[in-house]
């Protein structure tokens, strides 16, 4: 792996620690089970996420809201594998 992809890495981990107990325990099971396998359309996914407030997030990670982007719905469904 290049140095800017795990600089990049590591600020997406870092960016994933959010002030909900559960987000944060989903995020670290979430990277504890893919490592750095994550490609670039799974970063992106990631990233569009993370712009999310909290409780929004929360909503859609939990299943009480679905979304109709099939990008974003891989991730949630491996958040929710976790």
């Amino acid at each position: 792996m290049d140095e800017d992809r795990g600089a990049r890495l590591r600020r997406l981990r870092w960016h994933c620690r959010r002030a909900l107990l559960e987000l944060d325990l989903m995020f670290l099971r979430y990277w504890q089970r893919v490592g750095d396998d994550v490609d670039a359309a799974t970063e992106a996914a990631l990233e569009r996420l993370l712009e999310m407030e909290d409780h929004d997030l929360w909503e859609l990670v939990s299943g009480r809201q679905e979304t109709g982007d099939p990008q974003l719905k891989g991730v949630l469904d491996s958040l929710r594998q976790a």
